[in-house]
């Protein structure tokens, strides 16, 4: 008979697992205090150690996942899982770092006093699922239906080339409607620009096709969401390998595009959805959706030179909102001026929470004076209103910092210091005001 095992030899036991294991394990506190962790995990978190050591995983992670210590706090049952595969885009912002790299956590409940992480490299598998996400649109428009979308020919800078009865079928447009026009038409006037228009013909050359999903408009100005794929008919860069950078598109040049409605579809997938790219408090995409949009977006800067502007906005005193009106109070000011910011921008532009009382805006094809105007119109609509919570009202404000990408910009890193810079002036000069980058220095003070 085997002699019982004692409860050191167990520990020991679980120590050795912890330690061995092939992922990242991290047992902690309910507060996030961390117990013990592993080597694997030890590494892929030392990126957010910024003196070397890692005390607190809710702190660690506040950056990059400030929703965690929420879930944690707000998870009743005694044991369980708190979350499964939350994705963390761990070097988010970063300077110096321009290969995104990404994180699979799990966070398990053990019981009333211990939490455990699990965390995993998973920077590989999402760049695969990048381009299996387009596989996988580009072959649902294929096998459906043939009533089920549209076929459009377009020429080498997204004109429409010809109409068909699919067209009419799906979009209600007419040949009249359509010919010589801009693909744009079949979107919503915020919903695209001439320059993203163009982005995209660019992605289908480099890589077969480009896919999109957002809402699109019918003829009759009702929006549906819809997908739609463009593929190049002729290969640029075999007829010309020497061109195949070039940014102008060649006359002969023709693409396909493929609209599909696929409302249903989303209705079905919403939820799932707005747990991956949205920011669980107020609806508006998380962090890490806002640092993938905006990587992008420099990159196509670097291939073809645009406008792009950066504001970044954080509600004024927000501590003392909490203070006087408690965190249904702070949640409901967080809401609103989310709520306000998705309604005054584009749906183009990138409207995101970045943690905390921190928002910000990415805005393509935007100059530096277009997007002074905008923030101060938002700025001004959080002055006027207010959001009632409980009977009550509260007013509150909020401070912009503004800035715009040039050739000087090493990066989406360096574009969100230069608007955090101007936020702190903001907030330094009085708050409840905008500040662009550069900042002027402060004024000498005569003795």
């Amino acid at each position: 008979m085997d002699r019982p095992h004692s409860v050191a030899e167990e520990n020991e036991a679980l120590t050795q697992f912890l330690y061995l294991a092939p992922v990242g394990l991290t047992q902690l506190s309910m507060s996030g205090e961390i117990l013990m962790l592993n080597p694997i995990s030890a590494q892929l978190l030392m990126p957010l150690s910024r003196d070397g050591g890692l005390e607190n995983l809710f702190t660690a992670l506040e950056g990059v996942a400030p929703e965690l210590r929420y879930l944690a706090s707000n998870f009743v049952l005694p044991h369980g899982r708190i979350c499964d595969g939350m994705r963390v885009q761990l070097n988010a912002g970063v300077r110096g770092v321009s290969d995104p790299q990404f994180l699979s956590l799990t966070l398990l409940k053990l019981d009333e006093s211990r939490l455990m992480a699990v965390l995993s490299d998973i920077t590989l598998q999402v760049k695969r699922e990048r381009l299996l996400r387009q596989n996988e649109a580009w072959f649902n428009a294929i096998l459906a239906g043939v009533t089920d979308y549209a076929l459009v020919r377009l020429d080498g800078v997204g004109r429409v080339e010809a109409w068909n009865t699919s067209i009419g079928r799906v979009t209600g447009f007419s040949e009249a409607d359509v010919i010589g026009r801009p693909y744009s038409i079949f979107s919503p006037d915020d919903a695209t620009t001439a320059d993203r228009d163009l982005d995209r013909l660019h992605e289908a050359d480099a890589s077969g096709w480009s896919i999109d999903e957002g809402w699109r408009v019918k003829a009759d100005a009702t929006r549906y969401w819809g997908s739609a794929a463009i593929v190049p008919l002729i290969d640029r860069a075999q007829r010309n390998a020497e061109d195949d950078c070039a940014l102008d598109f060649p006359d002969d040049a023709q693409y396909c595009m493929v609209i599909r409605d696929i409302t249903e579809r989303r209705a079905g997938s919403e939820k799932h959805r707005l747990d991956t790219i949205c920011d669980h408090l107020t609806g508006i995409a998380n962090r890490r959706t806002f640092f993938e949009a905006g990587e992008l977006e420099i990159e196509r800067y670097r291939r073809s030179p645009r406008p792009v502007s950066l504001l970044l906005f954080d509600a004024d005193n927000f501590k003392r909102v909490n203070d006087v009106f408690g965190h249904a109070g702070g949640d409901a000011v967080l809401r609103h001026l989310a709520t306000l910011l998705a309604s005054t921008f584009r749906q183009v532009d990138v409207v995101a929470r970045l943690g905390g009382e921190e928002f910000a805006v990415l805005l393509p094809s935007c100059d530096l004076s277009q997007a002074v105007a905008l923030a101060e119109r938002f700025r001004r609509s959080i002055e006027a209103e207010g959001v009632e919570v409980d009977g009550e009202m509260i007013h509150y404000t909020v401070s912009g910092g503004i800035a715009a990408m040039d050739d000087s910009v090493s990066g989406l890193d360096a574009l969100v210091k230069r608007a955090d810079d101007a936020l702190y002036a903001a907030k330094a000069a009085g708050r409840n005001r905008l500040e662009r980058w550069p900042v002027p220095a402060p004024a000498a003070q005569v003795t």
